[in-house]
């Protein structure tokens, strides 16, 4: 896994790839569903640093689309739902030191194909997109990821919902956002192009891990969608997953957005 061992390197501690499986006899599906979290369990941007102010003084919270797997699985199993679900969480912290990767390298992932790194800062879909390729093995009827990965989610919808996008049949992607209304953690659907690849081409390596700043929550599940190959969501949590005052019925601090909403779209698949 190149992407997870590459952010991993700056760290004093190894990354974790930890696989959650919710499999009751009853289970309703023949394949399973799968939830992948982005874990980057504090993120300082690496060395390509993020300043200090309203940045990276609160980046623990940047293993959210983690906390909301692990969460949602739990309140699954709690409440016995007979579905096969399992959770992915690759996990790191993202530091700069002597031995951390650098912009201008070149690094091999899980499906062998090769990423230009030109951001250091653009790490969660580093590990998300080896974890989206291990999901290949099970052969899962759907997977859908979560993640703080982009502040341009943030700045597009604020903290009022999830950007969400994918490959999906519109069927499957409405049935999501009714969970979405239904538990208030509402999904802004965005566009999934694929002229938005044109951005992610590297002259060395088969793409980059950075857009040129335009759609750049789009161009994140661009990336990732390189390392799938069945029906994919992807969901973008950077603006509510961690507030700085508690909204509505919002806490301070980290805010469990996703498990609510995985656990009401599983309860009624």
């Amino acid at each position: 896994m190149g992407g997870l061992l590459a952010v991993n390197k700056g760290s004093v501690e190894p990354p974790t790839f930890s696989i959650l499986e919710w499999k009751p006899k009853n289970a309703k599906n023949k394949k399973p569903i799968i939830l992948v979290g982005k874990g980057v369990v504090y993120d300082t941007g690496g060395l390509s640093l993020k300043p200090t102010a309203k940045s990276m003084d609160f980046m623990k919270c940047d293993m959210g689309g983690a906390a909301a797997v692990i969460g949602g699985l739990y309140a699954i199993a709690k409440n016995k739902l007979p579905y096969h679900i399992i959770g992915l969480v690759p996990a790191t912290d993202n530091r700069p030191s002597g031995a951390a990767y650098a912009p201008g390298d070149v690094i091999t992932m899980h499906n062998k194909k090769t990423v230009e790194v030109l951001n250091t800062d653009a790490e969660g879909r580093l590990i998300l997109a080896d974890a989206l390729s291990y999901a290949q093995k099970y052969k899962p009827e759907l997977v859908l990821d979560i993640a703080t990965l982009t502040g341009s989610a943030a700045a597009a919808i604020g903290h009022y919902g999830v950007v969400g996008m994918g490959n999906m049949d519109e069927k499957t992607m409405n049935k999501l956002k009714e969970s979405g209304n239904a538990v208030y953690e509402r999904i802004a659907e965005f566009p999934f192009w694929d002229e938005y690849n044109e951005q992610l081409k590297s002259p060395i390596a088969d793409l980059t891990n950075l857009g040129n700043g335009s759609g750049g929550s789009i161009t994140a599940g661009k990336f990732l969608e390189n390392f799938t190959d069945y029906p994919y969501i992807h969901l973008d949590i950077a603006g509510p997953a961690f507030l700085h005052a508690p909204i509505n019925y919002l806490s301070q601090g980290g805010t469990g957005v996703g498990v609510r909403l995985f656990y009401d779209f599983v309860k009624n698949y």
